[in-house]
């Protein structure tokens, strides 16, 4: 499956901001999805996933009950809405695919999109 993500952008803290990943390929209901995301020089770190039914759903502690994951299997995409954004949350934000169920590793993923960058202004 290949995965294209778009939505990002400059927005103020507070804010809000959807993030969207599209994927090809007919067999998109099968795969879990996540997202992660990388700061200037930090590591790439898990801040979301769902499972391929999408009943099932992990955040990162620093991202819980303020990002929901969501997914829309009829459009080959899964979403991430962002709200009450913090200037910690800049970075830019990869999507991940695998197969079935979601997992929080990053190398757990075979199939990556190129990132979409998310700034978060003070």
């Amino acid at each position: 499956v290949q995965l294209q993500a778009s939505g990002g952008g400059l927005v103020q803290a507070g804010g809000s901001l959807r993030l969207s990943c599209a994927a090809s390929g007919r067999t998109f209901s099968r795969f879990a999805l996540g997202w992660f995301r990388q700061a200037p020089g930090k590591e790439r770190e898990f801040v979301a996933a769902i499972n391929w039914r999408g009943d099932t759903t992990y955040y990162a502690d620093s991202v819980k009950g303020r990002f929901t994951i969501s997914r829309d299997n009829a459009k080959n995409t899964v979403y991430l809405q962002m709200n009450s954004l913090k200037p910690e949350d800049t970075a830019v934000y990869y999507c991940a695919a695998r197969v079935l169920l979601a997992v929080t590793r990053a190398n757990d993923y075979d199939c990556w999109g190129q990132g979409t960058l998310v700034t978060v202004s003070s």
